[in-house]
């Protein structure tokens, strides 16, 4: 039932944005009761919140794969199947519809559970690129780390079709790894 209510929210929230989902939207979508949603979330921010959560992919634990620029590519190619999934969607218009204001929250949410782990993530990689010998140790610090991030938001912003299919290849060969590697 619970991913019923998930998906419900998240089809209202693309289709009709913030201001229109109300939680009777998504209980009858979703075929429940309007009490049922109150009992379990006090809010449709909560709610919202709870159905990105369980639908954006958790972003850590990449694989060792043999070399950082195999892994960087694994971690972008998730992060944009991500923002172009429904999920990634219902968030761009979310964040394209609130105000500064209302975004606050949303924001918090973004930053704990896709930025931070995603840059954990990657400074993992890059450590373990400095064992095995292809990233320069200097590069395992947070700016480097901000990076995959930043671009991956600006591609979001600036474009209503999502990165374009090659774009992890390029941020990782164009950007990152002659950011990293070593001399």
């Amino acid at each position: 039932m619970e991913n019923a209510i998930f998906e419900a929210a998240l089809d209202q929230l693309t289709s009709g944005g913030y201001a229109r989902l109300t939680m009777e939207g998504v209980a009858g979508a979703a075929r429940t009761g309007k009490a049922a949603l109150y009992r379990r979330w006090a809010s449709k921010v909560e709610l919202v919140i709870d159905a990105l959560d369980s639908t954006l992919p958790r972003l850590h634990g990449i694989p060792d794969l043999g070399s950082a620029r195999a892994e960087l590519l694994h971690l972008i190619e998730l992060f944009t199947d991500a923002i172009c999934s429904r999920a990634g969607a219902a968030l761009h218009t979310l964040m394209a519809e609130l105000s500064h204001q209302q975004a606050e929250v949303f924001k918090d949410f973004i930053a704990q559970r896709v930025i931070e782990p995603t840059k954990d993530t990657i400074l993992d990689i890059l450590r373990r690129g400095v064992e095995r010998g292809d990233v320069r140790p200097g590069a395992v610090a947070p700016l480097v780390a901000d990076v995959v991030p930043a671009m991956l938001m600006y591609q979001v912003k600036v474009s209503d079709q999502g990165p374009a299919p090659d774009y992890a290849v390029r941020l990782v060969d164009d950007v990152l790894i002659p950011m990293v590697r070593q001399p």
